[in-house]
């Protein structure tokens, strides 16, 4: 695991990767939905056609409540009316179990998804919002009121371990654009405009092995930023990974994650982070096929900046 911040790409290269990515009025100068325009229903009626088995896989890791190395700031899972005094307001009264959840779901923990008003460059959202229209009291453009209608289209696996024939990717290693290609390629499938892209890299298999490790200090595997001329080529509506899509440790710089900058910033492509991938690698290797229908429904929290998902999968 490395140690230290890695050079992965020089600002001025940064620089050139986001004035390439930048596809603002590409949907209309008051667009808040960005690549999410693509997922027509056209294309969900499409995906309908990927089910063959109906095998449902979640996508969604456990919830943390427990602080851990790699889990900083939990969840609040707490019991506010237990079975155990579910006669205490009398023997007429309703019997029933009540709890309560909270939880601050950006990070490295929690399985998300982060809306376009997540991440600023040079102080703009995508579209050209300032990042001052992300208040205290939520945002007003870019926010994830976009996906309220839920998100389904064709999903396609990446497996990029099972590409190297290993169990995971080590932290810190980052795939380019051939690699995805060739993955792809051995998988026997390519990609279409509007796909939901989904990148697993084996983390999970590898915390289950080893144990937990800090992320932002001993990494994750991800995509080196050379991926983004592809992921333009390719122009999915929605990228996802177990990870964060970006390889950590990040750059010392203004592109400190550059995936995350040019996507949701540049191009408008919603990201799903933190996912669990491992059982679907696993369903698709069985099944012989990595695409399939994928389905995302955000939590409607009006203005918020991304919100905690539980997505499927189903073959």
């Amino acid at each position: 695991m490395a140690d230290e911040p890695v050079e992965r790409i020089t600002r001025e290269r940064g620089d050139e990767l986001f004035a390439m990515a930048r596809r603002w009025g590409r949907f209309g100068e008051d667009d808040e939905r960005g690549a999410l325009n693509l997922l027509t229903t056209e294309r969900a009626r499409r995906a309908t056609g990927l089910v063959i088995d109906g095998n449902v896989v979640s996508c969604g890791r456990d919830l943390a409540v427990r602080p851990g190395v790699d889990n900083p700031t939990p969840a609040m899972h707490h019991m506010v009316m237990g079975g155990d005094v579910c006669g205490a307001f009398g023997p007429d009264a309703l019997q029933a179990s009540l709890d309560f959840v909270g939880v601050a779901f950006h990070g490295m923990t929690v399985s998300h998804i982060d809306a376009l008003c997540h991440v600023f460059v040079d102080g703009q959202m995508y579209n050209g919002h300032p990042a001052s229209s992300v208040t205290t009291r939520g945002a007003r453009h870019g926010a994830i009121d976009a996906g309220f209608g839920g998100l389904v289209g064709r999903g396609v696996l990446i497996d990029l371990a099972a590409h190297r024939g290993v169990d995971w990717l080590e932290p810190g290693d980052a795939a380019g654009p051939d690699e995805l290609d060739a993955a792809l390629t051995g998988q026997g499938l390519g990609t279409e405009p509007g796909d939901i892209l989904l990148v697993h890299t084996g983390r999970d298999r590898r915390r289950a092995a080893l144990g937990p490790w800090e992320p932002n200090r001993g990494g994750l595997a991800g995509l080196h930023p050379e991926c983004v001329p592809w992921l333009l080529e390719a122009d999915p509506a929605v990228v996802g990974a177990d990870g964060v899509t970006d390889p950590l440790p990040a750059n010392d710089h203004r592109w400190s994650m550059p995936l995350h900058q040019c996507l949701l910033v540049g191009m408008g492509v919603h990201l799903l982070d933190n996912l669990r991938l491992d059982d679907l690698a696993d369903a698709c290797a069985a099944a012989g096929r990595y695409e399939f229908q994928f389905v995302v429904s955000p939590l409607r929290i009006a203005g918020g900046t991304g919100s905690p998902i539980n997505p499927v999968a189903v073959l």
